[in-house]
């Protein structure tokens, strides 16, 4: 399984990783237990690597798979196009307004303008690097297409903080200038 495939899986505590929050009997270290704490079924690598920024998530998942703690869902996120591959989640276009202009009516400046300012965003709100595998998906697009597959986990994360959701309405009416 390849890294981008760790991170866009949903997994869910097995029997035994229920038994391990329970009792600590297998003595994880303390980066592999608070991922497993979190695990629900619900969230996908990259949603987990927002809750604990600074960790190699991929790693982490790998060893609580191996040790038999969680297992991947069947109800996985969709494979994403090559340049979102390592880990931005494409979600439904809904998330964006209707009245955009179509994507190739943006220039290739207007592309860098949105880009930047999605990166600068995040290491004003968060902290230099703090949000490194959303910073490099954003990074890596290529095209108007892949930026705005991008924006619902730029969202998503604007809107994870007290401090960051007071202004994501504002950066977002900043950004869909140029997006």
């Amino acid at each position: 399984m390849t890294d981008s495939d760790v991170i866009q899986a949903v997994y869910a505590k097995t029997a035994m990783g229920q038994q391990e929050v329970q009792t600590r009997s297998l003595g994880l270290v303390p980066s592999l237990r608070r991922v497993l704490i979190l695990v629900d079924g619900k969230h996908h690598g990259h949603g987990l690597a927002a809750l604990i920024p600074g960790q190699d998530i991929v790693a982490i998942l790998r060893q609580l798979t191996d040790t038999g703690c969680i297992e991947r869902q069947a109800s996985s996120l969709p494979v994403l196009p090559a340049a979102l591959a390592d880990g931005v989640a494409s979600e439904d276009a809904a998330a964006l307004p209707s009245d955009l202009p179509p994507a190739d009516a943006r220039s290739p400046q207007e592309l860098e303008k949105a880009r930047h300012f999605m990166i600068n965003t995040i290491n004003s709100m968060f902290g230099q690097n703090m949000r490194l595998t959303l910073l490099k998906s954003i990074a890596t697009c290529q095209t108007k297409d892949d930026l705005r597959r991008a924006y619902p986990m730029w969202l998503e994360a604007m809107e994870s903080t007290r401090a960051s959701a007071k202004r994501a309405p504002e950066f977002r009416k900043m950004l869909f200038e140029v997006l």
